[in-house]
């Protein structure tokens, strides 16, 4: 069973050292309610995603890749609005590859690091361009911020009340 443990912390874009790679990314949101159904565009590739709920820093997580055209067009047609627009750079850091992901569109302003662990428990040596853990924070998950963008947010909300 495919298992998705990931820590998620606020990044600062100015002090990010050189990604090793960098990807634009376009990504749209199919239904809620039992899972997240997650269509992305990566380049000239497209995945289709299913997550399970969180429980911890864990979730069942299994994903397929699917023709372009077909992923485009599931975006323009079932997903809702707005797609999350994003560039995600890969940062090599204390053992682990970091995903940061700079957020354009409506999340402009919005930078968040994850990493991917192989245990919940798992030792990070965090670097010091990432400040608050916002791991268990809702707020920050893709789906959420294709439900209420971080251009809608509160001052107390960007914050972190």
């Amino acid at each position: 069973m495919p298992i998705e443990i990931e820590r998620k912390f606020i990044a600062d874009k100015e002090k990010l050292p050189a990604a090793k790679k960098s990807t634009r990314l376009e990504q749209g949101y199919i239904d809620r309610d039992k899972a997240t159904v997650r269509v992305r565009v990566s380049g000239d590739e497209c995945f289709l995603t299913i997550k399970g709920a969180v429980s911890g820093k864990s979730r069942l997580e299994y994903e397929y890749a699917i023709p372009l055209n077909e992923g485009r067009e599931l975006i323009q047609l079932l997903c809702g609005k707005p797609v999350i627009e994003k560039t995600r750079h890969l940062i090599d850091h204390g053992g682990h590859t970091w995903e940061v992901d700079v957020f354009d569109g409506e999340n402009a302003g919005l930078v968040v690091a994850e990493v991917e662990l192989d245990a919940e428990d798992e030792r990070v040596d965090l670097p010091d361009w990432v400040s608050r853990e916002v791991t268990s924070e809702r707020k920050y998950s893709n789906a959420s911020l294709a439900e209420k963008p971080f251009s809608a947010w509160t001052e107390e909300e960007r914050a972190g009340s």
